[in-house]
C-alpha cells in the first residue's frame, strides 16, 4: 500500500527520448493573470464507493481514462495498493494496459509501481510489453513503499528492509532497459531492452534524493506541508545529476484540486477522501468512499475529528477564479514543470464536472462528448 503520493492529498526536457508534447494548460480564469504553461495530468486510484465493489471500480477507471483523454489532459496514471478495502488498483501495469487499449492519444502510466514489492526484472518486462503494445504513450512511475502491514509484506515476500535498497533496485531496473545491468550477468529483459520508457520517482521517504542522484523526474506532494515540499524541491534541483534519462531536473507537483460552481460545493467534493484518510489513521485501513451526507451525519471521536480536519488542509478548491488564483501562487512558488491532479470523491459525476471545469480553466482544447460506446449514464472513476 502506498501512503505517500496516493492518499494525501508535451513534456520533453532535453533527455534521450521523447516524453510527449501535449495538453499544456494556461490558466485563463477571469481576472487572473496567466500563471503557467505546463502540462496537467490525472492520477486515478480506482477508489471503491460504498454500495459498489472492486470490479466496478476498475471498470470505472478505464471509462474515466477515456473521459480524461477527451478533456485534453496530458497523462492518466493509476496506482498500486494491496489489501486495501477501499482501493481496487492492486495491479497497476495490468490496469494501465486496459486504459491504454481504451484510449488513443493520452499518455498512460503508473503513479506508481512500488518497486520494493517486485523483482526489477519483472517490472522491466511488464513495461517493455506495455511500451511495445502502445509505443510512445507509456510512463513508468516508481515508488519505494513496501507492503503497509507485516501481513501484507509477508504475503508479498518482502519486509521493511527491502525499501532501503530502492536505489539499487532502481539502478538494476534501468539497466535492464539499457542492457547494462550487472546484478544478474547474462540476464536480459525482453522486450524492454533497447526501449526508452520515461521514468519518474515518487518522493516518498528518500525518493527526492534518489531521483536527483539517478537524474530522473520527481513527483512530489505537500504531504508534510507546502514549505517542506518546496525545500525538498529545492534540494532535488540542487543535487540533480544529469544522466542518460534526463539532462535537467523535472518536477511534477501532485495535489488535490476541486472546482465547482460554488466554494461550498467544491469543499464538499473533498470530504469523502478526508474522512477515509482520518478513518485509516484510527482503524489501520482505507474504507470505501462514503457520500457527503453519510460523513456529515457520522459521529466522530475527538481524534477522528482532528485527523479529518488535518486531511482537509492544503487542498486547493473553490470556484474557477479561486482555483486559478491558488494555482497561480502554487506554480509560481514551486516553479513546477507539470501538475498531477489526484482528486477523488464519492460522486462520480461531480468528480467529472470538477475535472471538466478545471480543463476549461486551463484552456485545454478537449471537450467531453458522449459517444455510442460511452452513453451519458456510463459509470466512470
Amino acid at each position: 500500500m502506498n501512503l505517500g503520493l496516493g492518499f494525501r492529498f508535451g513534456f520533453g526536457f532535453g533527455c534521450g527520448f521523447d516524453l510527449g508534447e501535449s495538453s499544456y494548460g494556461t490558466i485563463v480564469g477571469p481576472g487572473v493573470s496567466i500563471a503557467a504553461t505546463v502540462p496537467f495530468s490525472v492520477l486515478d486510484r480506482s477508489r471503491i464507493r460504498e454500495g459498489s465493489d472492486g470490479p466496478q471500480a476498475l471498470r470505472d477507471s478505464v471509462a474515466f481514462g477515456r473521459r480524461i483523454e477527451a478533456l485534453g489532459y496530458h497523462r492518466f496514471w493509476v496506482s498500486e495498493h494491496h489489501s486495501v478495502p477501499g482501493v481496487a488498483g492492486s495491479a497497476p501495469t495490468v490496469l494501465a494496459a486496459a486504459v491504454a487499449a481504451a484510449t488513443s492519444t493520452i499518455r498512460v502510466g503508473t503513479g506508481g509501481v512500488m518497486l520494493p514489492n517486485h523483482q526489477p526484472l519483472v517490472v522491466a518486462e511488464q513495461f517493455g510489453v506495455l511500451e511495445s503494445l502502445f509505443p510512445g504513450r507509456i510512463d513508468m512511475g516508481l515508488g519505494r513503499s513496501v507492503g503497509f502491514t507485516d501481513g501484507i509484506r509477508k504475503a508479498l515476500g518482502r519486509d521493511k528492509q527491502d525499501a532501503a535498497d530502492f536505489p539499487g533496485q532502481l539502478a538494476e531496473l534501468l539497466g535492464y532497459f539499457t542492457g547494462t545491468q550487472t546484478t544478474h550477468p547474462q540476464v536480459h529483459a525482453h522486450p524492454a531492452e533497447g526501449l526508452r520508457v520515461p521514468v519518474f520517482v515518487l518522493a516518498t521517504g528518500q525518493g527526492a534524493r534518489v531521483a536527483a542522484e539517478a537524474g530522473l523526474p520527481l513527483v512530489i506532494a505537500a504531504v508534510r506541508g507546502e514549505d517542506a515540499m518546496l525545500r525538498a524541491i529545492e534540494q532535488y534541483r540542487r543535487d540533480f545529476r544529469p544522466s542518460a534519462w534526463g539532462e535537467r531536473p523535472y518536477v511534477v507537483l501532485s495535489g488535490t484540486v476541486a472546482v465547482a460552481e460554488t466554494t461550498r460545493e467544491a469543499r464538499a467534493l473533498l470530504l469523502p477522501e478526508a474522512w477515509s484518510t482520518a478513518y485509516s489513521r484510527t482503524h489501520g485501513e482505507f474504507p470505501p468512499l462514503a457520500s457527503v451526507d453519510t460523513i456529515l451525519a457520522t459521529a466522530m471521536t475527538e481524534r477522528e475529528r482532528t485527523l479529518y480536519e488535518e486531511a482537509r488542509r492544503g487542498q486547493l478548491y473553490g470556484t474557477a477564479d479561486e482555483v486559478a488564483a491558488g494555482l497561480q501562487k502554487l506554480l509560481a512558488r514551486s516553479e513546477a514543470d507539470e501538475f498531477l491532479v489526484t482528486t477523488s470523491t464519492y460522486d462520480r459525476e461531480a468528480l467529472l464536472d470538477s475535472y471538466t471545469r478545471l480543463a476549461r480553466l486551463l484552456g485545454l482544447t478537449g471537450v467531453w462528448t458522449p459517444s455510442p460506446a460511452t452513453p451519458p449514464g456510463t459509470a466512470m472513476g
